[in-house]
């Protein structure tokens, strides 16, 4: 323990020292010389967060608290045209850097604070979806479920509200509203957005999943899915993703990045062939695994891979 409080205590004032020389020799502090450095994306949006977060100026620290509050609060959202602009004339301010002169580096640097605030109320945006549970009597949760069913089962009309069809698309029991317990409505609306915008994918994962042998329950894997994704995103590991997509980050974009993982998973879980279900928690490890690694390299960004032959119907939807 003490060795690691020795070296954080000599880090912190080396790195002071560093910065203190650098800004004496090429005339531009930290964030600038990282906003010219850097390339747009990831890289650039993670060292400025950083850069950010260390700062040892209490104008910074507070500006810091403020826009933590904000994204907390998910507020951040609806004040960032009056938050960004500050929080650019706040940092120029402390470090003294002429907005004229630097014009460049200081639509970057607003560039860059949206990102990172954007992303942080995403996370407090999806962790309220998911506490939020499955109302039976809520007509907007029932609407999105029967949508579900209609995307996905076009041809097969619903019997009754209660009935063993939802085992047709991989629920576990009559009632689907028992299997979004863990995710509440975050499953659901992923669920949802996955049928309804790749319907296409979607149905052939469907279709897939009621292989004999290697076959998997559609929701109920959609849901885990879920719940990897949301990890993903609250443990910070899927920045690289959403920082390298460049626009700021929001609910919508959340969804896009579920669907990448599910048809991955697909593609993912047939190729493995498992002997049954049983082997589930195996494949999902790895596969979240190889997701992980990827994430680890600064270019990442993930694209839904959509089958040329389906190209045309994907447009027209």
């Amino acid at each position: 323990m003490w060795f690691y409080l020795i070296r954080s205590y000599i880090f912190w004032h080396l790195r002071k020292v560093i910065k203190w020389f650098l800004r004496k020799t090429t005339k531009l502090c930290e964030l600038q010389r990282i906003c010219y450095a850097q390339p747009v994306g990831a890289c650039r949006t993670r060292s400025v967060e950083q850069s950010l977060r260390n700062s040892s100026s209490p104008q910074i620290r507070g500006l810091i608290t403020v826009l933590d509050a904000r994204a907390s609060d998910r507020n951040y959202y609806s004040g960032r045209s009056i938050l960004v602009p500050n929080a650019v004339s706040t940092i120029t301010r402390v470090k003294r850097i002429d907005h004229c002169e630097y014009e460049r580096f200081t639509n970057v640097l607003g560039q860059c604070v949206d990102n990172i605030w954007s992303y942080m109320q995403l996370v407090e945006e999806i962790k309220t979806s998911a506490a939020i549970q499955y109302d039976c009597s809520n007509d907007v949760h029932e609407k999105s479920l029967l949508l579900l069913w209609n995307e996905l089962m076009p041809n097969n009309k619903l019997e009754n509200r209660v009935t063993k069809q939802w085992q047709d698309i991989g629920f576990q029991g009559d009632d689907p509203k028992t299997d979004f317990r863990g995710m509440g409505i975050l499953g659901l609306d992923n669920l949802v957005y996955f049928a309804s915008k790749y319907t296409y994918l979607a149905r052939c994962a469907l279709s897939r999943s009621m292989h004999p042998i290697h076959g998997y329950a559609f929701a109920i894997v959609g849901i885990n899915l879920t719940s990897m994704a949301l990890g993903l995103v609250v443990d910070g590991s899927a920045k690289t993703h959403f920082y390298n997509k460049r626009n700021p980050s929001e609910y919508e974009d959340f969804n896009e990045f579920y669907c990448y993982l599910f048809w991955e998973f697909d593609k993912f879980w047939l190729n493995a062939k498992p002997k049954d279900l049983m082997e589930f928690a195996t494949h999902r490890e790895q596969f979240e695994n190889t997701i992980r690694q990827k994430l680890e390299k600064s270019n990442t960004v993930f694209l839904i891979d959509v089958p040329l032959d389906n190209t045309t119907d994907m447009l027209d939807r």
